[in-house]
């Protein structure tokens, strides 16, 4: 199994809280200083990283009319692609700025490439990490040319076969590639809850010996705070200043206060999670005093025998534990005993083997 990693100095695997990368994708709506806010938000939410694309519309596809170069059915029914990435991609002019504000702020910028001219922009600017994205898992090409760059690498799976994953994980490997997650992932915008499939994670993990997360496209913080429980260790999500805003992914991103919300949550499931556990905890050790332990409930004089009558289980425990019931039961009283007090070994005739 892969061990551990980091990301920019932030540390990536399954003794740490979940790696917390918020999607901007086409959410600053062509507005860097959207894009900037989105940053803002971000780091205040408690994010780890914020992700860009970076492609053009001609990097990516076609300016073309034909039939398959049309969007049929979901959130972008009848789009043409190349108006879509035309509208949804972030300027290469910006992506400086980008990163420099990100430093300004303390927070991680990385991006998805989409070709090997994205590639060499993002190590101009010393991308800490690059991602893969679902669309392109299948391009062993570009798989090789990220892994090259000795960079963690992020792969998400959105619609791919257990051999195309674990193809693009070979190739990361044959590539130099050492520090990989792969990201379970359903390309639907938005995803039904109900085919997300959340063991696939630890699944992926098993069988690939990688570091496994979740890129998530539900419509709300749930499945990704339950991916925690299945061994996720960095979640993705996209994230807008506000849906009502509009833009091409608005309808399925998080705002702020959700992001926030993910961020905690997230990080209490790990922490819940903690490792098996059979004595009690430190907050339980107060509430040992009030488990039940054998008492004596009416006086007993010396040499009288001891019944369920004069010898009960009660709360609290200072006296012998309850399975030593019934072999007291029958038994004489060395001294006088009184109401209320404990039983113990040396009040009852015989001793009591531990």
């Amino acid at each position: 199994m892969q061990g551990e990693f980091s990301i920019a100095g932030r540390p990536v695997g399954p003794d740490h809280p979940p790696y917390i990368v918020a999607e901007m994708s086409g959410n600053h709506n062509g507005d860097i200083n959207r894009a900037f806010r989105i940053l803002e938000a971000a780091k205040a939410a408690g994010a780890d990283a914020v992700k860009l694309q970076t492609y053009t519309a001609d990097t990516i596809t076609l300016d073309h009319d034909g039939p398959e170069f049309l969007i049929h059915g979901g959130l972008w029914d009848g789009r043409r692609l190349h108006e879509l990435y035309e509208e949804a991609h972030t300027p290469w002019d910006w992506h400086g700025p980008i990163f420099d504000k990100a430093r300004a702020l303390g927070i991680t910028v990385f991006s998805t490439p989409f070709d090997p001219t994205a590639i060499d922009l993002l190590e101009s600017l010393g991308a800490p990490a690059y991602k893969i994205a679902s669309q392109e898992l299948v391009d062993l090409p570009l798989i090789r040319l990220v892994a090259a760059t000795g960079k963690p690498m992020i792969l998400s799976t959105g619609m791919g076969s257990l051999e195309e994953i674990r193809e693009a994980v070979d190739a990361a490997r044959d590539a130099g590639a050492e520090q990989i997650v792969v990201l379970h992932c359903v390309s639907a915008y938005p995803a039904p809850a109900d085919e997300t499939n959340l063991r696939t994670i630890a699944d992926l993990a098993d069988k690939l010996g990688v570091v496994t997360g979740l890129s998530d496209h539900t419509m709300d913080t749930t499945i990704a705070t339950l991916s925690v429980a299945m061994g996720a260790c960095l979640i993705e999500k996209h994230v807008t200043l506000a849906r009502a805003d509009g833009g091409v992914d608005s309808a399925f991103s998080l705002e702020p206060d959700e992001l926030a919300r993910l961020v905690r949550d997230t990080r209490m499931a790990h922490a819940a999670l903690g490792a098996p556990a059979y004595r009690p905890t430190r907050s339980e050790e107060a509430g040992l005093k009030f488990r039940r332990s054998l008492y004596v409930v009416e006086d007993v004089p010396a040499g009288a025998e001891l019944t369920a009558r004069n010898i009960r289980s009660i709360r609290p425990s200072n006296g012998l534990a309850p399975k030593h019931y019934e072999t007291v039961l029958g038994r004489r009283a060395t001294r006088d005993l009184t109401r209320g007090e404990p039983l113990s070994a040396d009040m009852v005739e015989g001793g009591i083997d531990a």
